[in-house]
């Protein structure tokens, strides 16, 4: 059962009421945003709320036992802390989200109606929708560890081992195909597909500290590319400072020829596939009981 504070249950049980919602967003990078949908900023709980024109919720829905219990918070981009490139760069994504009943009129008389995280973002004409998911979503994860021919580790974490301060290479960018595409320049000793998997980082221009994945590298008569995703929130010049990380396909041979790393291999290289699994011996068979992969 939930407690009203008291001052708020007396504001409640009144002859008329003066209440607003808050929103207080914190995400991974330690970033605490506040927002209400009144019409001046409040403190709540310690945060500063800054109306936000436009910003309005749906309906929350609350289940019975673990079913996920959601909602959604939509508004134009007009706070100059909830910036377009931030939601494509992914910042608000799993963010902790507070919702808040506030009475305006004396904002030390809150109540936390939900918490809960940011799932799905959705951009469009200059506006946001985001989804709010409750914290019986984390129980409709999948969790440990599955049985497979990959290496399930992070490729430099404690688990895999490799020292990744030896993988790492300084570039700039030569021209950009667009924010999913770079022609990079001062790897060219590198083989193509050296950086497949691996990590690109701006580290000049206004878009430092920008992450992405390298799903592709290679190399033709107009120089290196990668092939980025998710792609960058913006085009970066030419001349833009970046680092280069290698990657890991997560294949058992990589792992043993390219790193030397065989003993730390998280995965189960020899396990047999379907077919296998569900053929049947024959005299013509490879059935000597021996590895069926390597």
């Amino acid at each position: 059962m939930r407690t009203l504070p008291a001052g708020l249950a007396a504001h409640l049980g009144g002859t008329a009421t003066t209440l607003c919602t808050a929103w207080i967003v914190r995400r991974a990078d330690a970033t605490v945003l506040g927002f209400t949908d009144h019409d001046r900023p409040l403190v709540v709980s310690g945060v500063t709320c800054e109306p936000a024109s436009g910003f309005d919720r749906s309906a929350a829905t609350q289940h019975a036992g673990f079913a996920v219990g959601d909602e959604e918070v939509s508004g134009a981009l007009t706070s100059d802390r909830i910036r377009d490139e931030d939601l494509a760069a992914g910042l608000f994504d799993g963010a902790r989200v507070e919702v808040h009943l506030v009475n305006w009129a004396a904002p030390a008389e809150t109540m936390l109606l939900r918490a809960g995280t940011i799932g799905e973002v959705v951009r469009r004409d200059g506006a946001f929708r985001a989804e709010v998911r409750g914290p019986a979503h984390a129980l409709d994860q999948p969790s440990g560890r599955l049985y497979g021919r990959t290496c399930d580790a992070t490729f430099g974490d404690a688990r895999c081992g490799v020292a990744l301060a030896g993988m790492r290479v300084a570039a700039t960018v030569a021209a950009t195909d667009g924010p999913s595409r770079l022609r990079v320049a001062g790897v060219d000793d590198r083989p193509a597909g050296h950086f497949d998997g691996g990590t690109l980082r701006l580290t000049g221009g206004p878009l430092a500290g920008r992450t992405a994945t390298v799903a592709a590298h290679g190399a033709g008569a107009a120089g290196v590319w990668l092939a980025l995703w998710p792609a960058l929130p913006g085009l970066p010049a030419a001349g833009t400072a970046l680092e280069l990380t290698a990657g890991c396909d997560k294949r058992f041979a990589t792992c043993r020829d390219r790193y030397a790393n065989a003993l730390n291999f998280r995965g189960f290289p020899h396990m047999p596939g379907n077919d296998f699994a569900l053929g049947y011996a024959r005299p013509d068979g490879d059935n000597d009981g021996g590895a069926v992969s390597r």
